[in-house]
């Protein structure tokens, strides 16, 4: 109905679009969207709780801002102190700024460097995420630099925000300039006609415009990651230039059937290929949206912006491309520039159609294979770790990221290491028996190696010195916190908390700290994630039984993308958490584990990604099979008619995040690679082998399901009810009694 609509008024459907479109552009062009920079770490946790009480009654936490003051003579000479306590108070005075603590103004020895040349200055901003990353990026500039005595470096979570949204937003644009063109050449040498491959890069263009708003006011509701700008550009550009690519191929298909009847070939293309389009995009959303019950703010960003942008990218799909084709009619397949050195091509592809007989042949020999070498490429993923992003995200020649790594070599201060325990309710001094009493216990043990606190710094079970100035930041009314440190490698941190944990306190006690945040959201996501994968796996499965009436194609479906999807982490683990091929990506800090995020965002987009070319294929294998091809045939003319179409569906992903793949952001860069290799593998190896190995071996058995389903599927009206006129492997005309048996079961 949707669509006799469109082809009954296109000029209309398309001035619509093209005023909306403007608008839109012209608002964007003024928009100024705050997206966050952080949200890696899990809310609701001990370690949120304890940074909660940390900021309110103690002002201590991880700093937003850290400038690091370096000087020719020792800090404590008279003119680099009155240049140090100079800037101290020029910055308390800043807008946005609520306190700054220096070596100068609280003499804490762990903001002194090792050399006496360098010290501290660390600052707290006002506001939320992205907020602090604004002021960071209005008060680096003013305030880094010489000074002075002093030369003034900057870094802190706000500054490695800001300069990542800088480079995304850098990136962004490179991904635009890059993108689109390389998409229209490949469109080009796939069908030949500009005009036919100006169409889904249109479709492309529209998604995104029509997403990015929309991220832009979530943006003012909740925390969005910067990244989700990147994604909604790659992403949906390559998912709807995929749709587009599959629908105009399939009216190409049906204006030759229908002898040029452009109305007619719309519609028939909108009855099979659109039905999968409207079922791929809902399948695409349906896989992301699971990951808004994770309790990690950037993890719910980024479903946010692939729902966004899938979901335009179906709509954009559904009404503007069935316009456009009614108009073009015969025009789509003129000026192919290729023309003289192409041959003629049928709408099947030679090549698939032999690859698919060879699997159908020896479902056995090349089923096993192909599994074989997916399990393989899967085993690094055995050996796996998981870490919080932080600095190391971005180039170690970005200020932040080198400031940050020279803080962790020439300060005592251990960064990524410390762990704090909150007493909030235990008063350190009419309580100084039992908080001395504690520190000294935990400092015997063999594997903490120091024990600061309000009253003093513990080593080895007795007191090493004596309270500073600084101390009294570890102290409140009715409250204190202590700082410690392991002995052991960073992997033994994760212990340590846990034994904090369970020790006996002076009274109530949470611990926190960088090894306290990364744990509590590993185990925040790992306690989530069975709940959350059961409930995908069931929608999804839902959804194709909807889609095809069958049980097994289903589960087939879902084992072949988790298979798939193995092996695809595998290779994520062998280059981003153990270095290699770094000649070929680019260079990138190798920090020895994957973001424990970054497999959650993997495996919803690539599994949507890998479903959405089942869906595809399975349809027209459908449609073979219904009518009255067997099921070898039905699946060899299957994927002969859409081989070409999937390949050139996935290489256009691949290209659509070759930007991320080439950005300096770790994250960007793993997430391109990743979600690369996933459509590459699955459209190849698991489409074009395992798939009708996998068939041919079930045969008649892939579209049963128990008899009251059948029935359900029936009565809902959801199988397709048009049947191709003549496709390859199809029995004779005469044949509608066997049709027609096929279609009742």
């Amino acid at each position: 109905m949707v669509t006799r609509w469109v082809i009954s008024r296109p000029w209309r459907v398309l001035t619509g679009a093209a005023l909306l479109a403007a608008v839109l552009g012209l608002w964007l062009m003024g928009a100024r969207p705050q997206f966050s920079g952080g949200g890696y770490l899990a809310t609701g946790t001990e370690a949120a709780r304890a940074d909660a009480v940390l900021a309110e009654r103690f002002h201590a936490g991880l700093p937003d801002l850290v400038l690091r003051a370096d000087a020719r003579s020792p800090v404590t000479d008279e003119a680099v102190t009155r240049a140090g306590l100079g800037l101290t108070a020029a910055l308390a005075r800043q807008p946005g700024v609520e306190r700054v603590y220096s070596y100068w103004n609280t003499g804490a020895a762990e903001l002194l460097g090792a050399d006496r040349r360098a010290a501290l200055l660390v600052v707290d901003l006002a506001g939320d995420d992205a907020a602090t990353a604004r002021a960071a990026e209005h008060l680096v500039p003013r305030f880094t630099g010489r000074h002075g005595p002093l030369r003034v470096s900057a870094t802190g979570t706000a500054y490695v925000s800001a300069q990542a949204t800088a480079v995304s937003r850098h990136e962004l644009l490179r991904a635009e300039m890059v993108g689109v063109p390389l998409t229209a050449l490949a469109l080009l040498l796939a069908f030949g006609s500009p005009v036919a491959a100006l169409l889904p890069v249109l479709t492309g263009l529209f998604a995104v415009l029509g997403a990015y708003p929309l991220l832009c006011a979530l943006a003012t509701a909740m925390p969005v990651s910067a990244l989700a700008t990147n994604l909604v550009t790659a992403l949906g550009f390559g998912v709807a230039v995929d749709y587009g690519l599959f629908l105009v191929s399939r009216y190409r298909q049906e204006l030759a059937a229908t002898g040029g009847d452009a109305r007619e070939a719309t519609l028939r293309t909108m009855r099979t290929a659109g039905r999968t389009v409207f079922f791929s995009s809902g399948t695409i959303a349906l896989c992301l949206t699971p990951m808004l019950l994770f309790p990690v703010p950037f993890l719910r960003s980024l479903a946010c912006a692939g729902i966004a942008v899938v979901l335009c990218s179906g709509l954009v799909t559904a009404l503007l491309l069935p316009a456009l084709l009614m108009l073009l009619g015969r025009w789509i397949d003129r000026g192919d520039p290729f023309a003289r050195w192409r041959r003629e091509r049928s709408a099947e592809s030679a090549l698939w159609r032999r690859v698919a007989r060879v699997a159908t042949a020896r479902p056995l020999l090349t089923g096993g294979c192909c599994v074989l070498l997916l399990a393989a490429s899967a085993l690094p993923f055995t050996h796996v770790r998981f870490g919080v992003t932080d600095y190391r995200v971005l180039p170690p020649e970005l200020e932040s990221h080198a400031v940050a790594a020279g803080i962790g070599r020439d300060f005592a201060l251990p960064w990524d290491r410390a762990v704090t325990v909150l007493l909030p309710a235990t008063d350190a001094v009419e309580q100084e028996a039992e908080v001395t009493d504690y520190a000294l216990r935990l400092s015997a043990r063999p594997d903490v190696s120091r024990v600061v606190t309000g009253l003093g710094a513990y080593a080895h079970g007795r007191e090493v010195a004596g309270p500073t100035p600084g101390s009294l930041l570890q102290i409140t009314d009715g409250g204190t916190w202590l700082a410690v440190t392991g002995t052991g490698p960073p992997s033994q941190d994760p212990a340590l908390v846990r034994t904090l944990r369970a020790l006996p306190a002076p009274g109530p006690h949470l611990v926190t700290g960088s090894p306290a945040r990364v744990l509590d959201t590993k185990s925040a996501l790992a306690h989530s994630l069975p709940f959350i994968g059961a409930l995908l796996i069931g929608c999804v499965l839902v959804l194709l039984f909807l889609f095809t009436g069958s049980l097994i194609v289903p589960l087939k479906a879902v084992a072949l993308a988790a298979l798939s999807l193995s092996a695809s982490f595998g290779a994520m683990v062998y280059v981003f958490q153990e270095g290699h091929l770094r000649w070929l990506l680019g260079p990138f800090t190798v920090t020895g584990e994957l973001e424990t995020s970054m497999p959650v965002v993997m495996f919803c987009f690539a599994f949507g990604l890998s479903v959405d070319y089942e869906l595809f294929l399975i349809a027209r294998i459908q449609e073979e099979y219904r009518a009255g091809a067997g099921c070898r045939d039905a699946v060899v003319g299957g994927i002969a008619r859409t081989g070409r179409v999937i390949t050139t569906a996935s290489v256009l992903v691949a290209i659509a995040v070759l930007p991320l793949l080439t950005s300096h952001v770790v994250l960007l860069k793993m997430f391109g690679c990743g979600i690369a290799l996933a459509v590459l593998m699955d459209a190849t190896v698991v489409r074009g082998v395992l798939v009708p190995a996998f068939m041919r071996l079930a045969g008649r058995a892939n579209w049963w399901a128990p008899a009251p389903l059948p029935r359900l599927h029936r009565r809902l009206g959801l199988h397709t009810a048009f049947l191709p006129s003549a496709p390859a492997g199809a029995v004779p005309a005469q044949q509608k009694q066997t049709v027609r048996k096929k279609i009742r079961t």
